[in-house]
């Protein structure tokens, strides 16, 4: 059974940082790709980073590149998404997704239906 457990979320400053973590079980890490997605209140969900299968090629969402970096452990099956000089655009539930498919990190980042097993979502304030 594929289950995804975010963590590591709360408050943070402006220009602060945060490091989540998702806890992959059911599956192994390399045999899946691995996305952060973030949902605010009103607004859509986002690409914030998407890892192919295999390769591990990373993709970024526009709002986030260069400020944010995901990273897999592949010995404890967990995915980090570490998060520096936050902002309060930043602000929303941050969800780990995962899928036995294959595809490029660019397109499914901007598909979320593409991807078939979700974690709870662990939430992200960004605030003074």
């Amino acid at each position: 059974q594929v289950q995804l457990v975010e963590s590591g979320g709360g408050l943070v400053q402006p220009g602060g940082s945060l490091r989540l973590s998702c806890a992959a079980s059911g599956f192994t890490l390399n045999e899946y790709a691995i996305a952060w997605f973030r949902q605010a209140p009103g607004k859509e969900r986002e690409g914030v980073s998407c890892i192919s299968q295999s390769s591990g090629d990373t993709a970024y969402g526009s709002a986030v590149k260069g400020r944010f970096t995901s990273s897999r452990d592949l010995a404890r099956n967990t995915v980090y998404l570490e998060m520096n000089n936050l902002k309060p655009e930043d602000t929303a539930v941050y969800y780990c997704a995962a899928d036995p498919g294959y595809g490029s990190p660019w397109l499914t980042c901007q598909r979320p239906s593409w991807y078939d097993y979700w974690g709870q979502g662990t939430q992200v304030t960004v605030s003074s």
